[in-house]
């Protein structure tokens, strides 16, 4: 089965506790703190695996997780980090943020890997608060916690030339000639179900990757048939080879198919129709292959013409060195239009995401909600009244205080955050 999109969820590790500890030992006076930190937790990496050629593994495993981190542990003893976790992904695979759609990373190069889920980092055990003011610290930290993200994969195929043109014109069939692929060949329209991939190795020794994709029908670019699934495809490829039934086998005006599928290329939004085009009149052993020719030449003058029969591997050699010539001096398009671009620019003003967010749920009781805030609560201590203070300072430096009183809060009131409830005092 061939897959070429699917949603995950992935969870990096959280950072294992810093840990209060003190030495105990026979004959060691003032032995001091000695409480080790905690793990730093897993990352989920993304990897380059050339074997695999679909995201069919991914679609039955919706949610990756990796571990966390340890607590540490007496006598300055770090807590073991939580094990990374590598995804393995055909080449040619990009990974987007589910909720912005931005470009997180462009997997295309062999063995290329990327963190795409970084892993919270380990608190700090209480060895490392000792001073000349305190030399017995009882605080550690609390690790950090991991990255969450709800990410989409897609798979653009590497293929350096793709075969584009209404069903059943003779795509598979050119390709089975010119490479050692062997995709479905039938008398009957959408048999190419799937990309196909093959290596086209030229007869001075040069060679590249030529993709046959599904085909096209007329409202392709808003989704129609196999269109917009596929289309995507092309992107990657810098040449495209029209291939187009000159014999009229089906019916259809071969001068039509060429403005139809051409038309499509200009709707969809990657500027398909940009791309060098090879037109390929193929099928010329049929009756009307003649005729529609020269009606074809005559409505298009400017457009060179290559002249095939791919059953019998007739005009095969001088298609394949106009493919190279052209790869030679065809750049790579980019995968992210102007728009994108112009969106991502560093100096272009974003407004600042708020530290936090007061929800007033009613009869006297708020939310606090915020990463921040949240992992502040954990890394205190209440029991001890050095980090109590130290928390209430830092909310009110942050405007936390002065938000719940814009909310309404009044003292007595209950603040929650998270599961924990906390009394406001004025």
């Amino acid at each position: 089965m061939f897959v070429d999109r699917v949603s995950v969820k992935l969870k990096a590790g959280n950072g294992g506790n810093g840990i209060v500890s003190f030495r105990r030992e026979a004959h060691v006076p003032l032995g001091g703190p000695n409480g080790g930190d905690g793990g730093n937790g897993g990352s989920i990496y993304f990897v380059v695996d050339t074997n695999k050629s679909t995201l069919l593994d991914l679609r039955y495993n919706k949610k990756i997780v990796a571990k966390n981190g340890e607590n540490g542990k007496s006598k300055k003893m770090h807590g073991a980090k939580g094990a990374d976790v590598y995804v393995k992904v055909p080449q040619g695979t990009l990974i987007k943020d589910a909720n912005t759609n931005e470009l997180i990373c462009d997997l295309c190069q062999v063995d290329q890997s990327y963190e795409v889920c970084k892993g919270g980092k380990g608190g700090r055990g209480n060895y490392h608060f000792a001073s000349g003011k305190d030399n017995a610290p009882e605080y550690a930290e609390q690790g950090t916690l991991g990255e969450s993200k709800d990410v989409v994969l897609e798979l653009k195929l590497l293929a350096d030339v793709g075969l584009i043109g209404f069903p059943s014109v003779g795509k598979s069939t050119l390709l089975s000639v010119v490479s050692k692929a062997r995709p479905e060949i039938a008398d009957y329209p959408f048999t190419t179900l799937v990309p196909n991939l093959g290596v086209v190795q030229v007869k001075d020794g040069r060679s590249f990757v030529m993709a046959d994709l599904p085909g096209l029908i007329e409202g392709a670019s808003q989704g129609k048939g196999l269109g917009i699934q596929f289309l995507k495809h092309i992107e990657r490829c810098r040449v495209l080879v029209h291939v187009i039934d000159m014999g009229a086998n089906d019916g259809r005006d071969p001068i039509e198919d060429y403005r139809i599928i051409n038309e499509e290329l200009k709707q969809y939004h990657m500027r398909l129709s940009e791309r060098p085009q090879i037109v390929v009149a193929n099928k010329m052993d049929l009756d009307n292959a003649q005729e529609n020719l020269v009606r074809f030449k005559k409505a298009y003058p400017d457009v060179e013409v290559f002249e095939t029969m791919t059953i019998i591997h007739e005009g095969i050699d001088k298609l394949l060195y106009k493919c190279m010539d052209l790869l030679e001096h065809t750049p790579v398009f980019p995968l992210v239009d102007e728009q994108e671009k112009e969106e991502r620019v560093v100096y272009k003003y974003r407004p600042k995401e708020p530290v936090f967010t007061i929800s007033n749920l009613g009869n006297g009781q708020y939310r606090v909600n915020g990463d921040k805030i949240v992992q502040l609560f954990k890394n205190t201590n209440f029991d001890d009244e050095k980090q109590a203070l130290n928390f209430a300072i830092t909310m009110k430096k942050l405007g936390v205080d002065e938000a719940l009183r814009e909310a309404g809060a009044k003292d007595g009131d209950v603040i929650l955050i998270e599961d924990y409830r906390l009394e406001f005092v004025e």
